[in-house]
């Protein structure tokens, strides 16, 4: 069993950052992935931005440049820094980590951009 903690959403102006953690614990061999997905409302989910086991990141064309994944050194707690943020970035952001046994998910945290 493999545990996901999401924490640091809030309510910002446009323009404003947020950090988000996540925390994963459990049965944990090896994380293969963790990556950060977003709902915002009427829209489906989105992946935002991941990294993998050897490090490599990825992010969605309409953050790049805007947020920055990151890792501790146990490579089991990632961050989401998220500057310039704007009201399309409203969303619930969940995070998602991958293991050779389990796919699990956080409970999300609301991350709220007032124009």
């Amino acid at each position: 069993q493999v545990h996901v903690v999401e924490s640091g959403g809030g309510l910002v102006q446009t323009g404003g950052s947020l950090r988000l953690s996540c925390a994963a614990s459990g049965m944990i061999f090896s994380i293969n992935f963790m990556g950060w997905y977003r709902r915002a409302p009427g829209k489906e989910r989105e992946l935002v931005a991941f990294i993998t086991r050897a490090g490599s990141t990825n992010y969605a064309d309409s953050v790049k440049g805007r947020f920055t994944i990151s890792r501790d050194s146990a490579k089991t707690t990632v961050y989401l820094q998220m500057n310039d943020l704007t009201p399309e970035d409203t969303a619930v952001y969940y995070c998602n980590t991958r293991t050779s046994s389990y796919d699990a998910w956080g409970q999300g945290t609301q991350v709220t951009v007032s124009s």
